[in-house]
């Protein structure tokens, strides 16, 4: 009979290759009291049935990290713990069929060498040296890159379980979680069927079994369970140094195995798992072998490899595998529950993020933090959508049949829409607007002008898309005349309280403590100084605050503010977002526009910028808040969603002779890069301070507050940094996008975190951190010749440190 412990200091739940991972790494860091449950044996999930393919590069630099620091532990897993593991570094190959494919082949290649990773450009006779059972004849060119692998997922989780225990952990096989004790919000115990385990912290590995594990206690986790299919075949003389291959033209992967080849892919028209629930006793089981609906793969793969053709099949494997709407996996602290952790949802991945995603389990478990930003693929990255559970199955197929389809630049989500609609969403509509989605949410990217024979639908490439003069017009309206914003989705909190302004002050860098009617731009940081928020705080009462944030975090920065808040100060947070629409209206004729429809005073002395006061437009109370996020004239107008239409209708016809255009997020994007605003998510974060991004003057460490990341804030403020933020512009002719690489005198120093196109100044801009181990100040990087690496090019950039757009001084830069 098993006898567990009654106490430990962390219950991992599931002995698939993450649960083992996150144990074997919470034993290295010195909770030897660890215990790991599996309800059957290990790897009996779906870790059994994996294909073991360790590929490395990702669109995002940590991601690819993480994947990276398990290529560098399964190289030595063997030599620690004694156990084969099946590791092989023979590399990846990628191929590119037509020439818009061959375009992301290149920019992939500029992505890896911007991140580090060393990825060779071949020409398809040099492909096939690497791979000589393929058929070249449609190739254009392919990409290698020599330290991705392949492994054996039991024997490699076996592994880590094995070091786990040389560790000191301890793990459980045939024991069943059936519940767990939670006292006042907080992990209390983990109940089994074979006792009671008192714990500070659960981490949920669960796999497939996740989402309905966790939603008993209230903690939502977006995935399901998707039928993934590979065929192995008979040996057939593969040599074993064969690299990886994948071939997303053809949908198709390989990699060598005992002499064979095994074969999947991702079709099209995946097939959803257990719709009503995973059986009961599902454990070391497969699917059905679908020969059927995997015949579209296979013939693809005869294609690329004739050899296929006379080759006996030794396997199909059919096995459920959990994926998530957007395609990335599901890691860290629930929202919802305090010391409930989640590494789940790994879309046929899991293998290669097995290392690196327990890494950074068991560092968030023990420090209350991910050793570095993991945006993409955090568990507050969704929201209110992602609750029900048809909706996420309805994206996930979507996001499924993408897998290997072109990646292209704003390419949108058609599935589970529309979901969120602001009121105008019906009048935009018929206005020409063309929409995007976020969280939900519906929001115009751009506006068709009908009447020019315009289809407000996105035509997508690597160049300049359709839309590039629709966003040109309303990006020279907002500098000419005005626009209007419907940015209805942004998320919105109400903070109330006797204590509120100094929780607000501990938990924001900026002084919040100023008078009714202020408004406070200001970041949130964690203790090493990293920015957590960055949003809008107004002052609304003597102890109320309305806090304004992007859409995309609104569950991200309701947990950071609400988690932080000192324990013992008494007020409470709301989620106020779906109560207000919001109408931004920007430009320099935007206070003529406005004094036509209120009487309220709007001039410049009765209304300064960074202010906050109720207007009467239309017969509806609007909270306007003299702000701009385009380097122009402009009000933010927050108004009960009932109020909408009447309230757009009065600005409208106000315009009309102002030249007031519609306007969209993609010329907002160009606005906002022509003045050098920074955007959480891509260009600040977690992993960047104040002092980096530029934005030390939003710090209060002139005055004797203390909050939360002071320390840090100070420390790098005397010390200096050893990254910066810089802007650069190169040719019109040129796509910027985001992760092309930063060359200085010739030396790799970093990667554009944004890209566009800037309408007034003419030519792509670019944001981008300059780095240096040795310090970098503004001297430093104005003192560099610059060029920029884009899809394996090399363009001469110029470098700025002040916005290439300046109103006030009638000035642009470039």
């Amino acid at each position: 009979m098993t006898t567990l412990p009654t106490t430990a200091k962390a219950v991992i739940i599931g002995g698939g290759i993450i649960g083992c991972s996150t144990a074997y790494h919470l034993a290295k860091l010195g909770w030897t009291d660890t215990v790991l449950l599996e309800r059957k044996k290990l790897t009996s999930g779906t870790t059994f049935h994996a294909a073991g393919l360790v590929g490395q590069l990702r669109s995002n630099a940590n991601i690819t990290q993480l994947l990276g620091y398990s290529v560098d532990l399964y190289s030595k897993l063997e030599e620690e713990t004694g156990l084969g593991t099946g590791w092989k570094m023979n590399g990846g190959l990628r191929l590119a069929c037509n020439e818009e494919r061959w375009t992301e082949v290149k920019r992939q290649a500029t992505t890896a060498h911007s991140f580090g990773l060393e990825m060779e450009l071949l020409t398809p006779s040099e492909a096939l040296e690497l791979w000589p059972l393929m058929d070249i004849s449609d190739l254009v060119g392919a990409a290698f890159m020599p330290t991705d692998g392949q492994a054996n997922p039991s024997d490699i989780t076996q592994a880590l379980a094995k070091g786990a225990r040389m560790a000191g952990a301890s793990i459980f096989e045939d024991t069943k979680v059936t519940d767990l004790e939670v006292e006042n919000g907080r992990i209390k115990a983990v109940i089994t069927d074979l006792g009671r385990i008192e714990c500070e912290k659960v981490i949920v590995c669960a796999g497939q079994w996740t989402r309905s594990f966790a939603k008993r206690f209230g903690v939502n986790v977006p995935l399901v369970s998707m039928e993934h299919q590979y065929m192995l075949t008979e040996p057939m003389g593969v040599p074993g140094n064969l690299p990886t291959l994948r071939d997303p033209d053809r949908l198709c992967y390989y990699k060598e195995e005992v002499g064979g080849l095994v074969m999947g892919g991702y079709e099209p028209n995946p097939i959803p798992w257990a719709v009503d629930g995973i059986p009961e006793g599902f454990h070391y089981s497969l699917l059905g072998s679908n020969f059927d609906h995997f015949e579209q793969i296979m013939e693809q793969a005869l294609g690329r490899v004739p050899g296929l053709q006379t080759a006996g099949i030794k396997t199909l494997t059919n096995g459920p595998e959990s994926f998530t709407p957007d395609g990335n996996f599901i890691i860290g602290e629930a929202p919802e529950l305090k010391n409930f952790f989640v590494g789940a949802g790994f879309n046929a991945f899991g293998i290669a993020s097995g290392g690196g995603a327990g890494m950074v389990l068991a560092e968030w478990a023990k420090n209350g933090e991910p050793p570095f930003d993991l945006w993409s693929a955090d568990i507050r990255r969704f929201g209110r959508p992602h609750f029900d559970t048809d909706w996420v199955r309805t994206r996930t197929v979507e996001a499924y049949g993408k897998h290997y389809t072109m990646a292209w630049p704003y390419e949108e989500h058609d599935s589970g829409r529309p979901c969120r609609k602001s009121p105008l969403y019906d009048v935009l509509a018929d206005a020409g607007a063309c929409f995007g989605e976020k969280l939900g949410w519906e929001r115009p990217n751009w506006f068709a002008d009908t009447s020019r024979g315009e289809t407000p639908k996105d035509v997508y490439s690597f160049g300049r898309q359709n839309w590039f003069e629709a966003v040109g017009r309303e990006h020279k309206a907002a500098r000419d005349a005005a626009v209007v914003f419907d940015q209805t989705s942004f998320a919105k909190f109400a903070l109330k309280g006797p204590d509120a302004v100094a929780a607000l002050n501990w938990i924001c860098a900026n002084n919040v403590d100023r008078p009714v009617g202020s408004l406070t731009y200001t970041q949130m940081l964690n203790d090493k100084a990293g920015i957590e928020c960055d949003l809008t705080v107004g002052r609304v009462a003597h102890d109320e605050f309305y806090i304004v944030t992007g859409t995309g975090f609104a569950t991200h920065d309701f947990n950071w503010i609400s988690r932080n808040i000192p324990e013992g100060m008494n007020c409470q947070l709301f989620d106020i977002t779906s109560s207000n629409a919001v109408l931004a209206l920007m430009g320099p004729e935007a206070r003529n526009i406005l004094e036509k429809v209120t009487r309220d005073d709007v001039s410049n002395d009765g209304f300064r910028f960074g202010t906050i006061r109720t207007i009467g437009i239309a017969g509806c109370p609007v909270q306007a808040l003299r702000v701009t996020y385009v380097g122009e004239l402009g009000w933010e107008l927050h108004l009960p969603v009932e109020y909408a239409e009447a309230v757009y209708a009065a600005l409208m016809q106000a315009g009309r002779d102002h030249g007031l255009k519609n306007a969209g997020y993609r010329s907002l994007e160009a606005l906002r890069l022509e003045k050098g605003y920074r955007a959480w998510g891509s260009d600040i974060g977690p992993d960047h301070t104040p002092f980096e991004a530029g934005l030390g003057w939003a710090v209060k460490l002139g005055k004797n507050i203390d909050f939360k990341g002071r320390a840090a804030a100070q420390a790098q403020k005397s010390g200096g940094v050893k990254k910066m933020l810089a802007c650069f512009t190169v040719d019109p002719d040129v796509v910027l996008l985001g992760r092309e690489t930063i060359y200085r005198n010739g030396q790799r120093v970093g990667w554009l975190t944004s890209g566009g196109y800037g309408y007034t100044v003419g030519k792509s801009i670019g944001l981008g951190y300059v780095r240096n181990p040795d310090g970098v100040d503004a001297d430093y990087v104005m003192s560099g010749d610059y060029e920029l690496e884009v899809a394996t090019e090399r363009v001469r950039a110029q470098v700025h440190m002040e916005p290439l757009y300046d109103p006030k001084m009638l000035k642009v830069r470039g």
